[in-house]
């Protein structure tokens, strides 16, 4: 007997909606800006809304307002324009498009980067499973020279925004996903609240950092049986300007980092705000220091300078850490989170669109 096989069942994927949150500071970055909202619009699984979220900046916010304003009219991959409703900073942004999100999931790409076309496509993967609360990406550094310093090791990529040497390759359950690349179930903000003031970035002060790290200890606290995936295909590539390529940068973004990670600590406790730093410190660190003596000895270029980098980086970091402790302890340091009120409504979910053979890929291992 013969017939004609069953049509496939729609990807739930397919029928997903995002809303993208970018959060924006400084016209210095106004073409970056039109370029990360653009990469988000040509997305194979197309956003329902992209939140553009100015931080306290009345010329950069009527200037977008004023760029955008074809896109007032709602529909799918319109663009709003909104002013950080909270006080200075990334977190408070990012806490303004969470409140404004239709989505039923929300993700956010920095203002200097673009993603790659599959990005979003990538994040909807990982959510065939109900337990996965977040997803993050592999973020690539567009070196503003055009490559890599000879100096800078892989394993602190994440200085400058960027995935680095020593996390696991493929689709993996991690503790924290990075927050310039990441998407979260917008239940996710219900259950554990917000991104907290006071730890993350504001504009062009000192790089502060971890508010995505201390969020997601928070959100597995709140919610023991969440999984927090990163599946290294949802690619976004993340400029880094030539400022940062710099060793002084380094230098402030580590001791910045270890201040960042005293703060988390005092949130959620040293055990698990530390847990992935003891491994990373631990294995990772003096691999890429013997990496680099070896490359020295062999008389690469750069292979001494990289050996030395991770261990002024880890020095940097140690001092910072110490400092933010004793400021923590004094109650010289705050910051608060708390739940995210919606201010619009939630888009009603949409029927599942039929896979393309461009949106069909197989799962990754978790």
């Amino acid at each position: 007997m013969t017939g004609t096989a069953p049509a496939p069942a729609p990807s739930p994927a397919a029928g997903r909606r995002f809303s993208v949150v970018v959060c924006a500071y400084t016209e210095d970055r106004w073409e970056d800006v039109l370029a990360a909202v653009d990469s988000v619009r040509a997305q194979s699984l197309p956003a329902l809304e992209v939140l553009l979220v100015v931080d306290h900046n009345p010329v950069l916010l009527d200037r977008l307002e004023r760029e955008y304003a074809k896109d007032a009219a709602s529909g799918p991959g319109e663009v709003r324009v909104l002013a950080n409703a909270g006080p200075r900073g990334l977190s408070a942004g990012r806490n303004t498009g969470i409140a404004a999100a239709r989505g039923e999931f929300v993700a956010f790409l920095d203002d200097d980067a673009v993603a790659e076309r599959d990005w979003l496509h990538y994040f909807s993967l990982g959510y065939d499973d109900p337990a996965v609360m977040a997803v993050g990406g592999r973020t690539d550094a567009a070196w503003a020279s055009g490559r890599r310093p000879v100096w800078f090791p892989e394993e602190f990529d994440w200085v400058v925004g960027c995935t680095y040497r020593g996390l696991p390759p493929g689709r993996v359950r991690v503790r924290n996903v990075l927050g310039g690349n990441a998407s979260f179930r917008r239940t996710a903000f219900d259950a554990a609240g917000g991104f907290a003031t006071g730890i993350g970035r504001d504009g062009d002060k000192r790089p502060l950092g971890c508010e995505e790290t201390e969020l997601c200890i928070r959100l597995s606290k709140a919610l023991p049986k969440a999984v927090l995936l990163i599946d290294d295909r949802a690619v976004i590539h993340h400029k880094v300007p030539t400022v940062r390529e710099q060793f002084a940068y380094f230098r402030t973004r580590t001791y910045a980092e270890g201040l960042s990670k005293a703060l988390v600590a005092k949130s959620v406790g040293a055990g698990k705000g530390l847990e992935s730093e003891r491994r990373y410190t631990t294995r990772v660190l003096p691999a890429g220091v013997l990496r680099g003596l070896r490359d020295a000895a062999r008389r690469r270029p750069g292979g001494a300078g990289r050996a030395g980098a991770i261990v002024a980086g880890v020095a940097a970091a140690a001092g910072g850490y110490a400092v933010g402790t004793v400021r923590a302890r004094r109650g010289g340091v705050t910051f608060s989170s708390g739940p995210v009120e919606r201010t619009a409504p939630a888009e009603p979910a949409a029927a599942p669109a039929a896979p393309t053979d461009e949106n069909t890929s197989a799962n990754g291992t978790t």
